[in-house]
C-alpha cells in the first residue's frame, strides 16, 4: 500500500466509527501485510488526536488466548490504541448507540511507573517494577466494525480498526502487583447476572504481565515507548460476550474490585 491508500483506508474507517456503522470490507483498501494493517492503525490514530480534548492514554492487547490467536490465524498477540475520550473511571453506564456491535471483555491492566527507555529493552520479567507501578480491574468494549465473523474478518482488518478497540472503562483503585497471583486469578463475567464465562488470568499469555512485557518489548523494536501513567489493557480473561442495550454488565475479579455498569 502507498501513503495515499492508507491515509485514505483510516479516513474511512474513521468515518464509520464517528457514525457508529459497519462495513462489508475496505476492497482493495484492505491491508495485505501485518504492517499494513499497523501503517492503517498508526494513521487512524493521528486522526482520533484531532478530536476534541482527546489523548491517548495507553494500549490495548488483543489476541493473548491461543483460542483468539486460532481464530484470528495468528501465532502471537495485536494491540491498538486507549483514548481519553472514550475511557471512564467508575462508570455507572454506558450508552449503546455509541457503538455498532459491542463486546465485552474483562481484563486486568497495568500502569507504566515511568517513562520507559526503550534503548534498555528487551526487559524480563525481572523488570517489572521497574516498569510498572500497579493494577486496576478493566472492561474492554471491543467493535469489530466489519459486518461479518470475526474469522471472515481476519487479524489485519482488526489490526487496522485500532485492534478493535472502541472503549476502556476501569476501576480507580490501583492495586500493587506483588499483592495479586496473576498467575492463577479467577475471572467471571456476568450479564443480567448470568455467567456467561468463567476464565482465569493464566489465559493470558498465562500470566497478564508476560502480555505486558510483549507489548513494550514489541514497541521497542519499532521505536516507540509508553510514558508514565499510561495503560496497558492486558488481553481478555474470558470469552467476548456480545452487549445489547438494556443489559447489565459485571466483571468479578477474585479478591479484587468487581466493575459493572449498565448498557443503556
Amino acid at each position: 500500500m502507498n501513503k495515499e491508500d492508507i491515509q485514505e483506508a483510516s479516513k474511512i474507517l474513521f468515518e464509520h466509527r464517528l457514525n457508529k456503522t459497519g462495513l462489508s470490507s475496505l476492497k482493495n483498501l484492505e491491508p495485505k501485510t501485518i504492517d499494513e494493517a499497523y501503517a492503517i492503525q498508526d494513521n487512524l490514530k493521528l486522526r482520533y488526536l484531532e478530536l476534541k480534548d482527546n489523548t491517548c492514554i495507553g494500549k490495548k492487547i488483543g489476541a493473548t488466548s491461543l483460542t483468539a490467536q486460532e481464530v484470528l490465524n495468528m501465532n502471537e498477540p495485536f494491540y491498538g490504541n486507549l483514548y481519553s475520550r472514550y475511557s471512564l473511571i467508575n462508570a455507572k453506564k454506558l450508552h449503546a448507540k455509541n457503538f455498532f456491535e459491542p463486546y465485552a471483555e474483562p481484563e486486568i491492566s497495568f500502569r507504566i511507573k515511568e517513562d520507559i527507555d526503550i534503548s534498555k529493552a528487551p526487559y524480563s520479567i525481572d523488570d517489572i517494577d521497574l516498569l510498572l507501578d500497579g493494577l486496576v480491574c478493566s472492561i474492554e468494549i471491543n467493535d469489530f466494525r466489519f459486518a461479518k465473523p470475526l474469522p471472515e474478518i481476519g487479524a489485519r482488518n482488526v489490526i487496522s480498526t485500532n485492534g478493535a478497540s472502541e472503549f476502556w472503562l476501569r476501576n480507580e483503585k490501583i492495586y500493587n502487583i506483588n499483592d495479586v497471583n496473576l498467575n492463577d486469578l479467577e475471572v467471571t463475567l456476568y450479564i443480567d447476572n448470568k455467567i456467561m464465562d468463567s476464565g482465569n488470568t493464566k489465559n493470558v499469555l498465562n500470566n497478564p504481565l508476560n502480555a505486558a512485557l510483549w507489548l513494550i518489548n514489541n514497541l521497542a523494536k519499532k521505536g516507540e515507548t509508553l510514558l508514565k501513567g499510561q495503560f496497558i489493557s492486558s488481553g481478555s480473561c474470558t470469552k467476548p460476550s456480545k452487549i445489547f442495550s438494556g443489559n447489565h454488565i459485571k466483571a468479578q475479579f477474585e479478591q479484587l474490585d468487581d466493575i459493572e455498569f449498565q448498557f443503556i
